[in-house]
């Protein structure tokens, strides 16, 4: 081969990104087999059309999850196009308790302002160019009479008109349609048996059709990044229960937050799986969110997403994975997947949104009732989240329950750690005879112990 022959150098870095890429694809892997098939209603105000690049992306990431198996329900808002007909019009728009007061004009303006931004999500979710990330993809779009609306009426003497509020959800129509593979577009527009028709709020339209089909997501798009707590710090989880408080605690929360965490407490309580809200303006943010463990947004949850628990045979996997970094580079003494397997019962797992993180090992002594506190190990990643120390605090219950009265660690690499948490240094005539016969000379362990208060 000769010189104008060989391949072009590959600039310097490369082989760091494909390396990262390869193990972001590995990492999403999980979550891509766990939401094939699991149904997402995703929520977004009328606000994201007005910014192409947005819209853009919001459409190419839909098809993406559309691709991947997900059912999607689309439900989309319109108050900025309706407050841009009514001007057009001459109207001035009109709200009490930051809902709409459709007058019979309004509600012209309300039919005009939604069709067109349904016309132009259907046509962004219809793209198909070459070198585009919906290069020959093909979204079958549906919609339909499903919502079921009523008026609201009269409330502190203002009358909505023909504002209205979701009376019934048409769910086994939304259901067949997501089991024909079509995504279906969901308008914030209702309808009387009486044949009229009512301008609905996108969150409630959102909300009810997630409950009434069972969704396991629902997802808002809006402004704020997530729920913040009061150093202004994005909370990434919350319960149903947590975010509740949160509404009642604080009074200056956003108009979105305010509108949009109610929403998915309810829908958290009625049967929806999760709920989540995500930064609008977050380049990717549904991807980040469904596809990373982290996310980028607040997600709700019925029940707290991390939870200690005991082990079971399932576990094993996770464990070994888990400690075998650490046996390889000789921080713990190595253990076979089958002692494991006989000494599952004297682990405990932190698990989060259904990852094992971390585990710990408790072995008694019973006859002095004294215990080591052994494979305390947390995923690499989540080592500065504080996983550690609340499975410390998990392993010291488990043991006061046990009417344990003494914990003792061998360590070679994390002694500081164990003393700031109130081990003290102590001689092998501290173990209990048994372990101190066991004691492995080679490894020179640090023994620590620590006196466990009485619960």
């Amino acid at each position: 081969m000769s010189e104008m022959d060989e391949p072009a150098a590959r600039p310097p870095g490369v082989h760091d990104r494909a390396g990262r890429f390869v193990d972001w694809v590995r990492a999403a892997a999980p979550y891509i087999h766990a939401f094939r098939g699991r149904t997402f209603v995703i929520g977004f105000g009328g606000e994201l059309l007005q910014n192409p690049a947005q819209a853009n992306a919001f459409a190419c990431d839909c098809n993406l999850l559309a691709a991947l198996g997900i059912r999607l329900v689309l439900v989309h808002g319109a108050r900025p196009q309706i407050d841009v007909e009514l001007a057009r019009r001459n109207r001035t728009p009109r709200f009490h308790r930051g809902l709409r007061i459709t007058d019979a004009d309004a509600l012209e303006c309300v039919k005009a302002a939604t069709s067109v931004a349904r016309l132009e999500l259907e046509a962004l979710l219809s793209q198909g160019l070459p070198n585009t990330p919906m290069a020959g993809a093909y979204m079958r779009v549906t919609g339909g009479n499903f919502i079921v609306a009523k008026p609201i009426g009269v409330v502190e003497g203002v009358d909505y008109q023909y504002t209205g509020t979701v009376r019934k959800v048409i769910a086994t129509e939304i259901v067949a349609d997501l089991d024909q593979e079509n995504v279906v577009l969901v308008s914030p527009i209702g309808f009387s048996p009486s044949a009229e028709v009512f301008n609905l709020s996108m969150e409630e339209v959102a909300e009810a059709v997630a409950v009434a089909i069972r969704a396991d997501k629902l997802v808002f798009l809006y402004d704020p990044p997530g729920v913040l707590d009061a150093a202004g710090k994005l909370v990434t989880a919350i319960t149903a229960e947590q975010a509740e408080q949160h509404l009642a605690a604080h009074r200056d929360l956003s108009e979105d937050i305010s509108l949009y965490l109610p929403c998915c407490a309810r829908a958290c309580r009625n049967g929806v799986g999760r709920a989540h809200l995500i930064e609008r303006a977050a380049d990717g943010g549904l991807l980040l969110e469904f596809f990373t463990h982290g996310g980028v947004g607040t997600v709700i949850t019925r029940d707290p997403l991390a939870r200690l628990r005991e082990a079971v045979a399932e576990d094993v996997g996770a464990i070994v994975g888990i400690i075998a970094p650490l046996e390889e580079d000789g921080t713990l003494v190595r253990r076979g997947r089958e002692l494991l397997e006989m000494e599952i019962e004297r682990f405990s797992v932190l698990e989060h949104d259904g990852v094992v993180l971390g585990c710990a090992a408790l072995y008694p002594f019973s006859d002095e009732a004294s215990a080591e506190l052994a494979c305390l190990a947390v995923l690499p990643a989540f080592r500065r989240a504080g996983h550690a120390e609340e499975l410390l605090r998990y392993m010291e219950a488990r043991a006061r329950r046990a009417q344990i009265k003494r914990l003792f660690v061998l360590t070679t690499r994390a002694e500081h750690w164990f003393v700031e948490r109130g081990f003290v240094a102590a001689g092998l005539d501290a173990l209990p005879r048994s372990k101190r016969e066991l004691y492995n000379y080679q490894r020179r362990s640090k023994v620590l112990v620590k006196v466990l208060p009485p619960s």
